[in-house]
């Protein structure tokens, strides 16, 4: 079960099927760039296998990650608009997707009301983390952004939170607009103070972050 404020937009297994008629299976190896932002949107992209970051960049390569998602997750549903893509994708593994054209997600959407209520609730989400990110980045120091994007991140396991997705030191800094290096500092001493456990495998929360260090 998800923590507080977090909440998966998977497809499901009917939804999959029906807009799999529509679309057409593509492979793409580890670090490959899928669409890059100001791209022209063509298609909708579900994702069947693997992982990506979703991230916005500037012309000097500085990078900010604004999430990960995975296998039945879906990204690309601005093709609505037919506005430019907001954001960049990359793979972050071998991964698969179901590539669908934007007249036949358009034709999709329009036929299917509950899966369009569930992109509207998706965008409705979206729009509540942007919001809450740039509440933190005006409002709050680099100790309580890592905090508040490790509860955000954590998910109920068995009676205790974790973070079980692969989140590295420098994919927190770019989420949170910091340092590795502070960043490193700041799960350290959360460590050390019990709060936390790092691992290969993820990060445990064994209570919650104190809201000021």
């Amino acid at each position: 079960m998800a923590a507080k404020g977090q909440r998966s937009y998977t497809l499901s297994d009917a939804d999959l099927m029906a807009v799999g008629s529509h679309g057409i299976a593509r492979s793409y190896p580890k670090n490959t760039i899928i669409v890059t932002e100001g791209d022209k949107t063509d298609s909708l992209y579900v994702i069947l296998e693997g992982r990506v970051k979703v991230f916005v960049s500037d012309d000097s390569g500085n990078e900010v990650l604004l999430l990960t998602q995975g296998a039945g997750e879906y990204f690309g549903e601005l093709v609505l608009d037919e506005g430019p893509r907001s954001a960049s994708i990359m793979t972050l593994e071998p991964s698969r997707f179901l590539v669908v054209p934007k007249a036949d997600f358009r034709e999709f959407v329009v036929h299917n009301p509950a899966f369009a209520l569930s992109l509207i609730e998706k965008l409705i989400g979206r729009v509540r983390a942007l919001t809450a990110s740039v509440k933190s980045l005006a409002l709050m120091d680099v100790y309580g952004r890592v905090a508040r994007l490790l509860l955000e991140l954590a998910e109920d396991s068995g009676g205790q939170l974790a973070i079980s997705q692969r989140l590295t030191q420098q994919d927190i800094a770019s989420r949170i607009g910091a340092s590795r290096e502070m960043v490193s500092r700041i799960l350290k001493d959360l460590s050390t103070g019990g709060y936390l456990t790092q691992s290969r495998t993820g990060i445990v929360l064994h209570r919650k972050p104190p809201e000021h260090w």
